[in-house]
């Protein structure tokens, strides 16, 4: 029997150390752990079961000083600013304000595109940043619809749907086609802030997924047909995928 009480909810959060620290129920874990969620800013503490979330949550507490010395070595958030520039599938572009419509103004000289957005005051700051991501969203849609259907027409494969989202646990996500069904591509739309090779690493990734649904030796073949060895795309968005989440 636990000598710490059932009191806690799988998904649960709270606060230790000045972090913000959320419960999870993993049935493969052999022992009660502590994980840093880079993406989300936020420390897991793993059980692997209900009844021995309580014992993780005081394993966390013993540990508050190794929790903040992981949230202090984390990136800052970076919100998204008038007069700051991008690199957006390796092009760099200028974010402003405007007086008329939201757009993307494109530099004739070769020299950094601009992409703006009204602030009509008020609340104006926050009204030009929610217009700004949308606008950022959609260049994501069309740079990396534009990847995907490079990498498909190699495979032979007909081009997906598209979506673009603001997901933290994963850059991407494919559904391949069943029998009614068309497939469906997700991708996290800050990919597209990442070096250029990233952007397609993670396309051909989930291109790959139409004809291979795991993460096989086979379907590692089929991503290093497209874009040669990933091993060090992948540790790149380990490293750095957590300031991407910040930015904006």
């Amino acid at each position: 029997m636990s000598l710490f009480p059932a009191r806690h909810s799988d998904g649960d959060r709270l606060t230790i150390a000045g972090a913000t620290i959320r419960l999870s129920v993993n049935s493969r874990a052999r022992r009660v752990s502590l994980r840093v969620d880079r993406a989300r800013a936020e420390i897991v503490a793993v059980a692997p079961s209900q009844r021995k979330l309580a014992e993780a949550v005081a394993f966390a507490h013993l540990r508050a000083e190794w929790i903040a010395d992981q949230m202090a070595d984390l990136p800052a958030a970076v919100p998204f600013r008038p007069g700051q520039t991008l690199t957006l599938f390796g092009r760099p572009v200028v974010l402003g304000v405007t007086t008329g419509r939201p757009r993307r103004l494109i530099d004739p000289t070769g020299g950094s595109d601009r992409i703006l957005a009204p602030d009509r005051g008020g609340d104006g700051e926050e009204a030009w940043r929610v217009a700004i991501i949308r606008l950022l969203k959609r260049e994501a849609m069309t740079g990396l619809t534009a990847r995907t259907a490079q990498f498909c027409d190699t495979l032979g494969q007909p081009l997906p749907q598209i979506g673009v989202a603001d997901a933290r646990s994963r850059w991407g996500s494919c559904r391949p086609a069943r029998k009614g069904r068309e497939a469906l591509i997700r991708y996290s739309w800050r990919v597209m802030m990442a070096p250029v090779e990233i952007a397609d690493y993670l396309c051909a990734h989930e291109c790959a997924h139409l004809v291979r649904a795991d993460h096989s030796p086979a379907f590692w073949g089929v991503v290093q047909g497209l874009i040669g060895d990933p091993k060090a795309h992948r540790a790149w968005l380990r490293r750095h995928g957590s300031a991407l989440h910040g930015m904006g």
